[in-house]
C-alpha cells in the first residue's frame, strides 16, 4: 500500500477550502489543496469583488462568537499577507419593525452587546440621504461592519499557505474520494493522491462528494450586478456604507462604489434559479433578475442610473435549514467537512478554516460550532 503523500488533503480551495489550507500550513501541518479550476474563480461561491461582513446577526445569535473570531483572523491574515481585505464602511439595514431583518439584529445586539445604532425613517434620511426609507420601516446602522475582498481573501489564504510550504493542485477534477488502508485516496484528472485525513470544502460540489450523508444540499444560481451611479455620494470615498433592504419585495444588499466607475455593486439575497449541476450551467445574465434589481435601486437608491457596467453568477449551496453543516464527518473521525453556506458563509471562512483545521488536527474546536453539525442530517 503506498504511503501517505500528504497529512491532510483539502478538497476545494475557494473560500473555505483555502482558509483551512493556510490554518494548517501555519502549524506545521504536510497538506495540500485540490481544486477543480484555478482559484481565485468564477465558478463557485468565492468571487465577485466583495462580501458583505457584520456581527449583529439576524439569521441566528449562535453565529456571533462566531464572526467575533473571524474579525480577529481577518486582521491577522491582512497582517501577515500585508493586503488590505476588510474595509469598514458600515452597513446600513432597512426593514418593517415586525420583518426577518430588524428584530434578528436588534436581538443579535443586544445578547452580546454589540454597538448599533437605530433611527427612525427621518432621521436616517438626514444621515444617509442617498438612500430612501419607507416611513413605516425601522433603520439600524452597523458602524464595525463592512466589505471583504472576496478574491483577494481566497488569494492571501493560498499564498501564506504555500509560504508555509503548502501545495495548491489546481486544475484538478475531482472524480472520487475513498479509503485507502489507514487513509485515504483521492482520484482526479491530474492522478491519484493519498493523504492520512481529509477535509471537504468543496462548495458548489458539495452534493456529490458528500453523497453517502444523503443531506439534501439545493443548489441556486444567483445574479450580482454594477450599475453607473448619477449620484457621487454613493462613492466609498464619500462615506457611503453598504446596505440590507427588508420589503414586501424580497431582500437587496449592495455595496457603495468602491473606485469612480466601476458602478455601485447590488444583488437580490432571497429567490435563485435551482440548478441541477454546479458545473454545467449559464452564466448570462436574466432579464427577470434584471427587471427587480432595477425597481428596487428606483424605490430605494434612486441616484443609481439604469445604465448596467456588469454582471456575474455565483451559486448558493442551501441546507434544508439555511444554517451551515460544519463538523466531523458522521462516523469517521479522520474526515471534516464544510458545506451548505446557504449563501451568507463567505464572512466566515477565515475562522471555518481554523475550526476545520482545528477538528483534523485534534478531533475537536473549541470553537462554538455544535450547533453547525452535519449529524442534524445525517441519515
Amino acid at each position: 500500500m503506498p504511503k501517505p503523500s500528504y497529512d491532510v488533503l483539502v478538497i476545494g480551495a475557494g473560500g473555505v477550502g483555502s482558509a483551512a489550507l493556510y490554518q494548517l500550513a501555519k502549524r506545521g501541518i504536510r497538506a495540500a489543496a485540490l481544486d477543480r479550476f484555478h482559484p481565485p474563480h468564477k465558478h463557485g461561491s468565492s468571487h465577485g469583488q466583495t462580501r458583505i461582513i457584520r456581527q449583529a446577526y439576524f439569521e441566528h445569535p449562535s453565529y456571533v462568537p462566531l464572526l467575533q473570531r473571524s474579525y480577529e483572523l481577518w486582521r491577522e491574515i491582512e497582517a501577515v499577507s500585508q493586503r488590505s481585505l476588510y474595509h469598514e464602511v458600515g452597513l446600513v439595514e432597512i426593514g418593517p419593525p415586525d420583518g426577518i431583518v430588524l428584530p434578528g439584529v436588534i436581538r443579535a445586539a443586544a445578547q452580546f452587546n454589540l454597538e448599533i445604532d437605530r433611527y427612525s425613517a427621518a432621521e436616517a434620511t438626514s444621515l444617509f440621504p442617498q438612500f430612501l426609507f419607507p416611513d413605516d420601516h425601522t433603520v439600524v446602522f452597523e458602524r464595525r461592519a463592512g466589505y471583504l475582498k472576496v478574491e483577494d481573501c481566497v488569494a492571501a489564504f493560498l499564498d501564506i499557505a504555500q509560504q508555509h510550504g503548502a501545495e495548491l493542485i489546481a486544475d484538478s477534477e475531482v472524480f472520487r474520494w475513498s479509503r485507502d488502508g489507514a487513509g485515504f485516496c483521492v482520484s482526479t484528472s491530474t492522478g491519484e493522491y493519498r493523504a492520512a485525513k481529509l477535509i471537504i470544502a468543496g462548495g458548489p460540489g458539495a452534493a456529490s462528494l458528500l453523497s453517502e450523508l444523503n443531506i439534501p444540499l439545493h443548489l441556486l444560481r444567483k445574479h450580482m450586478h454594477w450599475y453607473e451611479i448619477d449620484d457621487l455620494r454613493l462613492q466609498e470615498s464619500s462615506g457611503s456604507p453598504c446596505f440590507f433592504f427588508e420589503s414586501s419585495h424580497g431582500y437587496f444588499y449592495g455595496f457603495p462604489e468602491l473606485a469612480p466607475g466601476e458602478g455601485l455593486k447590488v444583488a437580490e439575497h432571497g429567490g435563485g434559479e435551482t440548478l441541477a449541476s454546479p458545473w454545467n450551467y449559464d452564466h448570462a445574465d436574466d432579464p427577470e433578475d434584471r427587471q427587480r434589481i432595477e425597481a428596487f435601486l428606483q424605490r430605494s437608491i434612486p441616484g443609481v442610473s439604469q445604465r448596467s457596467k456588469r454582471h456575474e453568477t455565483c451559486l448558493y449551496t442551501m441546507t434544508p435549514d439555511e444554517n451551515f453543516l460544519l463538523g466531523l464527518y458522521p462516523g469517521d473521525d479522520q474526515i471534516a467537512l464544510a458545506a451548505g453556506l446557504s449563501g451568507h458563509g463567505f464572512k466566515f471562512t477565515a475562522v471555518l478554516g481554523e475550526a476545520l483545521a482545528d477538528l483534523i488536527e485534534q478531533g475537536i474546536s473549541s470553537l462554538p460550532i455544535d450547533f453547525l453539525s452535519p449529524s442534524r442530517f445525517a441519515r
